[in-house]
């Protein structure tokens, strides 16, 4: 329980001003969007995906009254559910917001913030998403490992790695790489007060693709150009389009 109460103090922290940043530290410095931060998005009520394929229900802590995730304090996981897409364009997330699922491998509606806070809970420390100037910096922060859970069409409970559904675009391996707790950014409004966690509003959850505002990130230059992908998705390897999907976040202990 008290790592639950640490969740929920850390979710407070985050969305309270510009001195509870990412980092659960004060007096971190607040980014500030090219263009005014748009509020964040409304969304429609999730459809149901059913209980979290996880061994020990009763261990789990639920995180939002309105979405699917929460903390397993026991596992040391966090726990949230989604649902296959069919990408139709060149891949930018592994997960990411239903409106932009055209680009990603899952749709999600549970707040990146949320996750943030408790991946703090379990110990997994923030760093920074890629920089571009003036010179390339890779994202950084605690390694998290992914793992996704599903029923086949014979209701057999299946696993993989989330590497495994994303595939090398040169060598058509699957990806090798853990994403890191890049951490995303606050930005604050002067003139209301309000802050606003940018990942929260662009739908920057899960990358794939090096993005200003990612929560987590891969820790290497992952261009945008489309003509310069490193990575799509593994079509083959995919359950049929809208599967529900556990995902579990794991920070890696080294």
């Amino acid at each position: 329980m008290r790592v639950f109460a640490v969740v929920v103090a850390g979710m407070a922290a985050i969305l309270a001003g510009p001195c509870n940043l990412p980092g659960a530290e004060p007096g971190g410095p607040s980014v500030k969007p090219a263009a005014d931060a748009p509020d964040e998005p409304s969304t429609p009520k999730p459809r149901d995906l059913g209980p979290p394929l996880v061994d020990q229900a009763d261990a789990l802590r639920k995180l939002d009254r309105d979405s699917p995730v929460w903390l397993d304090p026991k596992q040391k996981e966090v726990v949230l559910l989604g649902e296959v897409c069919q990408p139709k364009y060149p891949l930018e997330f592994f997960a990411t917001y239903p409106m932009r699922s055209y680009e990603s491998i899952l749709s999600v509606q549970v707040k990146p913030s949320t996750v943030h806070a408790a991946l703090l809970a379990l110990g997994a420390r923030p760093g920074h998403p890629a920089r571009l100037e003036p010179k390339f910096e890779a994202a950084s922060g605690s390694e998290i490992s992914i793992e996704v859970r599903w029923k086949d069409k014979d209701g057999r409970r299946q696993q993989a790695r989330a590497q495994d559904w994303i595939r090398d675009v040169k060598t058509k391996k699957p990806m090798d790489l853990n994403w890191v707790f890049a951490g995303s950014a606050l930005w604050r409004d002067e003139s209301t007060g309000k802050s606003v966690y940018l990942a929260d509003s662009a739908g920057d959850f899960i990358s794939v693709l090096n993005l200003p505002h990612a929560m987590l990130d891969l820790p290497i230059r992952s261009a945008g150009a489309i003509n310069a992908r490193l990575f799509e998705v593994f079509a083959e390897r995919l359950p049929p389009a809208h599967t529900p999907v556990t995902v579990i976040l794991k920070p890696v202990r080294k």
